[in-house]
Formats: C-alpha cells, sequence, structure tokens
C-alpha cells in the first residue's frame, strides 16, 4: 500500500453556506449526516435529523437528552438550492428506535440492480444492546422513495457494535460491505447481495476469528477512529473510498483511499486529510470540528460532488477534481 504526505488536494467548498440548515424544517433541530442518491436528474439528500425539543445533558451520559433522529429528504435541481420533500423514516418505525447516518448505494445483484440504504440502528436507551447495521432495500413509488418493508436486517455480528457501513460490487459481480468496529474499518465479501443479507452466524463468527486479516484501514497514529463515508465511486484505476477519520484532537476529517476493483484491499492511501473543518459552521453546532463526507457523486466536468455533515447541525457541498485527487494517491 502507497502512500503519501507530500500534495494535499484542494477540496473546494461550493458555497459558503450550509445547503440544508439546522432548523430549517419545522419540529426539527440539527439536520445532517445526508446519504446521496442522484436520480431522474435530481439531487436527493437523505439527511438525519433530530427531533426539536433535545437538550444538552450537564452530566455524565449521553451528550444530549431526548435525541431522537428521523431521515428526512430533500432535493434540488443543481446541488446547491435544496427543498424539504418528505419525511422518509421516522424514529419507531420497523422497530429502530432512531435512525442515524443513512448511506444510500446502488448494487448489482443477479443481473439486477438494487437500491439499498445502509444506517445506524439505534436500539431503545434502556434496552442494553449495541448499535447495529441496519440496511432496507429502496422502492420508487409515484416520485418517493420508499423501503421495501419487508428487506429490513441487522447486518454484521450480533451483540457487536458495528457501524459506518457501505455496500459495494467488487469487479466479478461479488458484493462487499465496508464496516466498522471501532476503531479500525473492515471488508466483508459475499456472493451477492441475497448472501450478504441472509448471513448467518457462523459466517459472522469466521469473520471475527480473523478480523485483523479482514481489517482495510488503521487510524494513523495517534488518531481515535476511521470510519466509511460515501460508498466507493468505480474508476479506471480502481475504487475510490472517502472515508472520516477522528484525528489526535477529536476533529472529524474527511481522507482517501483507492481500493482493488478486484478484492476491496486498499491500494494507495492518503496519509494527509483532504479537508478539514474550516469554517465557523464546520467548526462550531452540536458537535465541534466535524467534517462527516456520506455521499459522493461524478459530475460532468470531472469533479465529483461532495455532500458532508458539518458540526453534527447542518449539511455542506463541496467538489474535488477526480484526476488530480488519483494522482496524488497513485503518487
Amino acid at each position: 500500500m502507497s502512500q503519501t504526505t507530500q500534495f494535499v488536494p484542494l477540496v473546494e467548498r461550493l458555497l459558503s453556506r450550509p445547503i440544508v440548515r439546522s432548523g430549517s424544517v419545522a419540529g426539527y433541530g440539527a439536520v445532517f449526516n445526508a446519504g446521496l442518491l442522484h436520480h431522474d436528474n435530481r439531487f436527493h439528500l437523505f439527511a438525519r435529523s433530530v427531533r426539536a425539543g433535545y437538550r444538552a445533558n450537564s452530566g455524565p451520559g449521553p451528550r444530549f437528552h431526548d435525541y431522537i433522529s428521523d431521515i428526512l429528504v430533500f432535493t434540488s435541481d443543481d446541488g446547491q438550492s435544496y427543498d424539504f420533500d418528505y419525511v422518509f423514516a421516522a424514529a419507531g418505525d420497523n422497530g429502530v428506535a432512531c435512525y442515524e447516518d443513512p448511506r444510500v448505494q446502488s448494487v448489482t445483484s443477479s443481473e439486477n440492480e438494487h437500491l439499498v440504504m445502509t444506517y445506524t440502528n439505534l436500539p431503545p436507551a434502556d434496552a442494553g444492546m449495541p448499535w447495529r447495521i441496519g440496511a432496507h432495500r429502496l422502492r420508487y413509488v409515484d416520485g418517493r422513495f420508499v423501503f421495501d418493508e419487508t428487506s429490513g436486517r441487522l447486518l454484521g455480528p450480533d451483540g457487536v457494535e458495528n457501524k459506518d457501513a457501505v455496500v459495494f460490487n467488487l469487479s466479478d459481480g461479488r458484493v462487499a460491505m465496508i464496516h466498522r468496529v471501532h476503531p479500525n474499518m473492515q471488508l466483508a465479501v459475499f456472493d451477492d447481495l441475497d448472501h450478504l443479507w441472509d448471513a448467518d452466524a457462523e459466517y459472522w463468527r469466521l469473520h471475527l476469528a480473523e478480523l485483523d486479516n479482514h481489517t482495510i484501514i488503521r487510524p494513523t497514529p495517534g488518531a481515535l477512529g476511521v470510519g466509511a463515508g460515501a460508498p466507493p465511486v468505480e474508476t479506471p484505476h480502481g475504487l475510490l473510498l472517502l472515508f472520516h477519520e477522528r484525528n489526535c484532537k477529536g476533529t472529524y476529517t474527511m481522507k482517501a483511499a483507492l481500493l482493488d476493483p478486484h478484492t476491496g484491499a486498499v491500494v494507495a492511501q492518503l496519509e494527509e486529510p483532504i479537508m478539514v473543518p474550516r469554517l465557523d459552521w464546520e467548526r462550531w453546532g452540536d458537535v465541534e470540528d466535524v467534517v462527516f463526507v456520506q455521499g459522493v457523486h461524478r459530475l460532468g466536468d470531472g469533479f465529483l460532488y461532495i455532500v458532508y455533515g458539518a458540526a453534527d447541525s447542518d449539511v455542506g457541498a463541496a467538489r474535488i477534481q477526480e484526476n488530480r485527487l488519483l494522482e496524488a494517491l497513485l503518487g
């Protein structure tokens, strides 16, 4: 695996303001960490949105009280001006006490294309259970995306904290999932989407038994953790993965790696971040100093369009030249 520290590509913010602001939807406070899908020539954001009324916790325990998040959909023609469209999923639906950090990806399996949403499934606070990877397949009905209600699954091993999942195809058609058993990122590979959906306890027991062998990205020395960001983008040189790293100061930054399209292994990785919190609304919010990538779309002008959560409060948009980033990764 190659690394470089000499060149940090410039991620250009599209706007000096968020594309979706905290408090922009009645009944909600923070709106952030959005998955992205470009469909029918429109951008669709699937944003984690916290119901109004939550408050900071001044004592031990969680950072906030009454912190419950749904998934709201916002749409845009140009990727800069977004309008609230509809509530996609509400906490309590499908047995999910709280939805966090949705990603949306297109996966080919059995010669058919499937839309898959992965998200962090939070159990009730008093359940004594860890957070897990939740997943649903999506359908598009009468101009809206909806869950295929029968498809809901918890992915990954039972009883293990697990999140930040992205699902994608390898070059031979197999289906891979990057996930995060803290503090590293791991890769699990399946014959097809049904195999992922129905992987049994024995599959995950063997996966956990060799977790080091399945680990593809570790935090840089001194950093606190890493996690997948947006689903990988297919390029002529491999699969481009944007991910987040929480550094030694607790700041969330955006980083980049290139994966082998045949195996999913990392073939190149930039040691330095490609984006760090800089604007006031990226530095100050419900959580200080956070840029948290979750969506990428290739534009027709050689740029990648990126959406990211900012300070656990807002959604921002940026872009980067794809060739410039690949050149940096390839050294």
